[in-house]
């Protein structure tokens, strides 16, 4: 039996078959068009050139990892940072057009289960992983098994404000309003698109987190200090996350998790 997993990202959807031992046999990407109808006919089609790819019989269900999540009572999305998934019945609507039973759960909740069994965490007993990338989320695992909480929501981050809040920056005090209808929360800092905005207020020029990166690293004064930035405030974030939960392992996925510089310097932040 082959396995089908889809990661349904803000950015990118991709698709991965697996054999019965869980060796890759295909794995594709696409952008996501970040539209819904556009989004759910790109994974369609994508589900379908990697079981073609794969050159096995279609697998008989599929797994979604997705921002946000489904509420157990309507069958809707509800907080996904992509905001145009909230209120619609994603997992319904991916049933129909995969014509399979599909399973969907939280992207970092599968991110933490990832790593402990058999990633950055494997055999600790707790394991607290971030994605940062188009937005911000959390999740963990206890004893290899993933908490999800009464309400779907054990162990988010991207909706906690920033932690210790510096008054000399006008950034930070008074607090900005989120999406979310809140305001100062961690999202608007330490998402890749929270650092893309710090570098744009700070320059007026608008440019992607990577290019960002490589100013910094050729010795750009703004860039430099908007990274710097940037890991101060995920460092007092995950600070937080230690004081509450004492994780044995913290890992960081999405698309600000390859920027080598914050290793050398986040543990001390």
């Amino acid at each position: 039996m082959i396995r089908l997993g889809v990661d349904f990202g803000g950015t990118k959807i991709e698709a991965a078959v697996l054999d019965e031992k869980g060796r890759f046999l295909a794995r594709l990407r696409r952008p996501n068009p970040r539209a819904y109808e556009a989004a759910l006919r790109t994974l369609r089609d994508l589900v379908a050139e990697a079981e073609q790819a794969a050159g096995r019989d279609r697998a008989a269900c599929a797994g979604v990892a997705m921002p946000g999540s489904i509420s157990p009572k309507t069958g809707l999305v509800r907080n996904a940072n992509s905001t145009w998934l909230n209120g619609r019945p994603f997992q319904a609507d991916l049933e129909r057009m995969l014509e399979r039973p599909v399973r969907v759960a939280n992207d970092a909740n599968c991110l933490a289960l990832s790593e402990a069994v058999d990633g950055a965490g494997a055999g600790a007993d707790l394991v607290y992983a971030v994605i940062i990338g188009t937005g911000c989320g959390a999740g963990l695992a206890v004893n290899g098994r993933p908490v999800a909480g009464r309400n779907g929501i054990a162990g988010e981050f991207g909706h906690a404000p920033l932690p210790w809040p510096r008054a000399d920056d006008p950034d930070e005090a008074p607090a900005p309003a989120c999406w979310c209808g809140q305001a100062g929360c961690l999202e608007l800092y330490v998402s890749g698109t929270g650092f893309e905005a710090d570098y744009r207020r700070r320059c007026g020029v608008s440019v992607g987190a990577p290019d960002i990166v490589e100013r910094a690293k050729a010795g750009e004064t703004a860039a430099g200090a908007s990274l710097q930035r940037y890991i101060d405030r995920l460092g007092r974030g995950l600070a937080m996350v230690c004081n509450l939960l004492d994780p044995d392992v913290i890992v960081l996925g999405g698309g600000m998790s390859n920027v080598e510089a914050l290793y050398p310097v986040l543990p001390a932040a």
